[in-house]
């Protein structure tokens, strides 16, 4: 039987069309694949996936998700399966990045609600199809929720993720702000009882 890995790296996860223009082209050479030129034309990254990526791991981070549309005509597709992501040849100082998708499917199996024991024993109602499907949408739902918040900044912001280090900084601030809570309930630990 096929690892249930490998089953969901075969799939090509959908957004909302409506993101196409304003975030994939603009950020992305969407549908020309990473190619030396990117960064001569501006753009921050190669293929469409790996702005797909980032509204994941936004969505992730935020720990919210928005649906996708119902309409299949308003939706597209990633262009190539998760199993084909990051598998480029190393490029300047570009690395592949294969490990990501091992960390995407540990937080998707971690925070999507499937029942492995059953899976494993193979009851009839959960097949790893059905897994597969679950974890996919519960993908497709976070990276939908993070094209929506980049989508916010920028109506509020044109220029917001033409700063330098922008995307980075949208990551800092879940740092800072888990290190802010540790601080405070390890410090509110050390105080004695009130009486």
């Amino acid at each position: 039987m096929e690892k249930l890995y490998d089953l969901w790296a075969k799939r090509n996860p959908e957004w909302e069309k409506r993101f196409e223009d304003p975030i994939f082209k603009t950020f992305a050479d969407y549908g020309k694949g990473n190619t030396s030129l990117s960064e001569t034309r501006g753009k921050v990254f190669g293929a469409g996936y790996e702005i797909f990526i980032i509204a994941f791991f936004i969505g992730l981070y935020f720990d919210q998700t928005r649906k996708l549309t119902d309409d299949r005509d308003e939706r597209k597709s990633c262009g190539q399966a998760i199993q084909y992501w990051g598998n480029i040849e190393t490029r300047g100082i570009r690395q592949t990045y294969g490990a990501i998708r091992e960390y995407i499917f540990a937080a998707l199996i971690a925070k999507t609600d499937v029942d492995l024991i059953s899976l494993d024993k193979g009851d009839p109602k959960v097949t790893p199809r059905k897994v597969v499907d679950a974890l996919i949408e519960k993908m497709e739902e976070y990276a939908n929720y993070g094209l929506y918040y980049m989508e916010g900044k920028m109506i509020d912001n044109p220029d917001y993720f033409f700063r330098d280090k922008a995307f980075l900084r949208i990551f800092l601030q879940f740092i800072t702000t888990e290190l802010t809570e540790e601080t405070d309930s390890s410090e509110n630990e050390d105080l004695p009882e009130e009486l």
